[in-house]
């Protein structure tokens, strides 16, 4: 599955996630500044799944109905190192990339919601 990962992804994020084969595309690599909107319908374009740490796609998606139609995981781990986000990434799409499809899906510390689109 390729992924397109938000700037507001850490960089050790994108790494380990392409270490462990995972096509990633790299908004802050590709088209460092462009709006959330903008990033957004480049995960369409490209059929990607969307990877963020910005919680303003929740809005997008839910609120403003900006739909991406293969799927959005928003890390949520403040207060956590890098190293450690990145482990916790890298086991969540081990065990759930197939869920994370056409969901909105959360990372947080000791759970991961999924919530399938409509």
């Amino acid at each position: 599955m390729k992924l397109l990962a938000d700037e507001s992804v850490d960089r050790p994020i994108v790494e380990r996630l392409r270490r462990d084969g995972h096509d990633v595309l790299y908004v802050a690599e590709l088209e460092s500044g462009i709006s959330d909107t903008e990033v957004l319908q480049r995960a369409n374009e490209l059929s990607a799944l969307l990877v963020t740490s910005d919680k303003d796609f929740g809005e997008l998606i839910f609120q403003q109905s900006l739909g991406s139609t293969f799927g959005v995981v928003l890390i949520r781990l403040s207060g956590v190192s890098v190293d450690s986000k990145a482990e916790i990434v890298s086991e969540a799409f081990y065990r759930h990339e197939q869920d994370f499809r056409r969901s909105f899906s959360v990372i947080t510390s000791g759970r991961i919601r999924i919530q399938r689109k409509s």
